[in-house]
């Protein structure tokens, strides 16, 4: 009996050992399939064990486990070989079948691997709401426009965004504007203090900036929400060809305040609510082409124009008009008694902190009104005490997520992930519905998920994802900080600029809100325009200040890459820059980004630059270095292909007096003339374009940077957006269904993690 078991196990074990050596067998026979035609033939002859051409042998590679062993390796080979790159120029490339079967096979043993791996959601720290999601929360809070841009330190980005919890630490000078703006949010929100005494300041001709002939900015800081009066004096002769003028504007912010009938009078004079903050006041000519089509320089001219001389601005003064937050705040009457207090100040934690509170932190707040009336204040400033304490709770600056003691992979609670899904679509707080939802448990729940992440996007706060997200990904934000040279780029100015940005940020919105396919970012036939930015490229028919969606008739425009802020703040302030843009492409649409630039670069000659030839030619004698050729073989033929485009986004056809030359060949071979040819060939690599923006929604969304873990994450968002022909909003509900959206790790103390251990000795 014993021999007939012994026996039997031999046969197993024999049987075993024969399945393993097939497996094994057919795993090596796919390998050499595969992989062999392509590195053993092609790649090896450069990348062996005696010439190891960029420091990189084949050898290793080629053997199936080396999938395993050395990934990273193999992830560069890929993408090089995807992309063009390998083998290089003057080396005969595989036909494009073996490229394709080596991209599904590695891809494939990728996958395959990836899906035998425990599932890592991730973690992140505590996150400090940055400048932007603070004052949307103050906003949505306590309907106070509070800019703290205008007052905090620049956040820190880390991997492209300033939103990574790792990057957003808290400084000593923050603490104290943290303290200095609480106290002016919750005055302005509830208007309980009175006002100061009301002082005049006149803003003179010297200190106006004129846009134009019928424009004046003056930039003044307000000091207290209130009435002021505005008086607005007028000089100069108006010539006796020009139309007369009929009305004049304010604006504050780009916004218009109010419209003011003209006569002969020098002086105007008129009433208007301001709020507190560095704003930027303009003065206009309405309906005044005139004016407008006026140089600088005789914006201020006495004998060609009437112009503003002078803005006094004096206040404040008490106002009709209801302090924004006392609606909002305010739900009963505080000075009818303790059980009011405790119900404003309840309601008001819970909605700051975004989670439920306790008994003890009502109590906690509503000291504060009692604080207030022994000091013999009103209920109304006690209550502002109030907000003032819950502005500087950690509980209202971080986003804390809690770990159980006992896991370490956990699905977020659903007031968590409230606050996970109203931050990544709108950069501010979650609103009753959505806080009430998770409050019952019923958030998590696919079918409610999805109808919520529906009506997130179709509010109108969802635009703060083409400001906060697009802004940093297809660096529009810069805009603020560019600095064209006005003597090269005559038209350079705050409108246009404004136009640039407001370009952006529509076209953006409407791929977002019409769930548009992402291909548009690349070859959409239409943009959006105003009368200063239509007339900066040349398309006629538009006429006012407001945008409207334009279709585009010639290939001049087309996508983000005919936008004239992408092309300005990829460009140098007296001239374009081939590299900058080529490494612009790379990064955010491509996703390949160069390695940084080695030491000691000679710079260009600026002299040369369109005097004694083009910045190609100039670019290819800098290619010349060896060193420098082989990233910028990559970078400057993209970069080529958009000198149509001036240094702020003008199309021109000469380069100084020398004819442009937009042509270019990639390393994979194909080749363009001009951006529209070029928009083409981006087409052609649309689903390299779909993980680039995948990786970079992703890292904004999770508020970390991505990990090897989150490939198989990647892959499934991908799949699916594919599925469906590349519609945005897929990317958006993949997202946001994801497992490290809705779970994360736990960090374990080392404490914690060593007596568990001991005890499962």
């Amino acid at each position: 009996m014993l021999s007939n078991v012994k026996l039997l196990c031999g046969f197993v074990l024999l049987a075993a050992s024969a399945s393993a050596q097939t497996a094994a067998s057919r795993k090596q026979a796919a390998f050499d399939h595969a992989v062999t035609p392509v590195l053993g033939t092609t790649c090896k002859g450069c990348h062996n064990d005696q010439l190891s051409s960029g420091g990189l042998s084949m050898t290793p590679f080629l053997a199936p486990n080396s999938l395993t062993q050395f990934r990273d390796g193999w992830e560069t080979i890929i993408e090089k070989v995807r992309s063009g790159e390998m083998p290089p120029k003057g080396v005969p490339r595989p036909p494009q079948a073996q490229i394709d079967a080596l991209i599904a096979y590695v891809e494939g043993e990728f996958e395959r691997a990836d899906r035998a791996v425990k599932p890592d959601p991730g973690t992140v720290v505590a996150r400090r709401l940055n400048r932007y999601e603070y004052s949307n929360t103050v906003r949505d809070l306590l309907g106070v426009d509070f800019h703290a841009e205008q007052d905090f330190p620049t956040d820190d980005s880390s991997y492209g965004f300033d939103n990574i919890s790792t990057a957003l630490t808290v400084s000593p000078v923050l603490t104290e504007r943290y303290l200095a703006a609480a106290e002016k949010i919750a005055v302005r929100a509830i208007g309980a203090d009175p006002l100061p005494k009301a002082h005049s300041t006149e803003i003179a001709a010297r200190s106006l900036s004129h846009v134009d002939g019928g424009t004046a900015d003056a930039d003044y800081r307000v000091d207290h929400d209130g009435d002021y009066t505005i008086k607005l004096r007028l000089t100069g002769e108006r010539p006796a060809d020009a139309p007369p003028l009929k009305s004049l504007g304010l604006y504050m912010d780009r916004k218009l305040l109010k419209t003011v009938a003209l006569d002969a009078s020098s002086q105007i004079e008129l009433t208007q609510f301001l709020t507190s903050g560095q704003h930027t006041f303009r003065v206009r000519f309405l309906d005044d082409d005139y004016s407008r089509n006026l140089v600088r320089q005789a914006a201020n001219d006495r004998k060609k124009n009437r112009f503003v001389d002078s803005i006094t601005m004096a206040g404040p003064y008490p106002s009709q008009v209801e302090a924004p937050g006392r609606k909002l705040v305010l739900i009963c009457d505080p000075k009818s008694g303790p059980v009011c207090i405790d119900r404003i100040v309840a309601t008001l934690a819970h909605r700051a902190y975004r989670r439920p509170v306790t008994k003890a932190e009502v109590a906690s707040l509503a000291k504060f009104v009692g604080v207030a009336e022994a000091r013999g204040l009103s209920p109304e400033q006690g209550i502002q005490l109030a907000i003032e304490a819950i502005l500087v709770s950690p509980d209202f600056l971080f986003r804390i997520e809690r770990d159980p003691a006992t896991e370490t992979a956990h699905r977020v609670t659903d007031v968590e992930l409230a606050s996970r899904l109203s931050y990544f679509l709108w950069s501010s707080m979650p609103d009753e519905t959505l806080l009430g939802l998770a409050e019952t448990n019923k958030l998590h729940q696919p079918a409610v998920l999805d109808a919520q992440v529906k009506r997130l996007l179709a509010d109108p706060r969802s635009e703060a994802l083409g400001t906060n997200f697009a802004g940093q990904w297809l660096e529009i934000r810069n805009l603020s900080v560019v600095t064209p040279d006005t003597r090269k780029y005559a038209t350079w100015g705050p409108d246009l600029r404004d136009a640039m940005r407001t370009e952006t940020s529509l076209f953006f919105d409407h791929i977002l809100r019409e769930n548009r396919p992402i291909s548009e970012f690349l070859n959409a036939r239409y943009t959006y325009l105003n009368d200063v930015l239509a007339k900066h490229y040349g398309i006629d028919g538009v006429k006012g200040s407001e945008f409207r969606k334009v279709d585009l008739t010639t290939d001049q425009r087309g996508g983000l890459l005919g936008q004239a802020g992408v092309l300005t703040v990829s460009s140098y302030p007296t001239r374009t820059s081939v590299v900058i843009r080529g490494k612009y492409v790379l990064e955010n649409i491509l996703g390949t980004p160069p390695p940084p630039p080695p030491p000691d670069v000679p710079a260009l000659d600026e002299t040369k630059i369109g005097a004694s030839g083009t910045l190609r030619q100039q670019m290819e004698q800098h290619r010349s270095n060896p060193v420098c050729a082989s990233c910028h073989s990559k970078m400057d033929v993209l970069g080529f292909g958009l000198e149509n485009y001036d240094g702020v986004g003008k199309w021109r056809t000469t380069d100084g007096k020398f004819p442009v030359d937009s042509s270019g060949t990639l390393p994979n071979g194909k080749t363009f003339n001009g951006p529209a040819q070029m928009r083409e060939v981006l087409m052609g690599e649309l689903p390299q374009f779909a993980h680039c923006l995948t990786e970079k929604l992703l890292t904004y969304s999770l508020g970390r940077g991505l990990e090897p873990f989150d490939r198989r994450t990647e892959t499934s968002i991908e799949k699916a957006l594919a599925a469906s022909d590349y519609k945005f909003q897929t990317l958006i509900f993949e997202i946001v269904r994801s497992m490290p959206f809705q779970m994360r790790r736990a960090e374990i103390p080392e404490k914690l993690t060593a007596n568990k251990e001991l005890a499962q000795k």
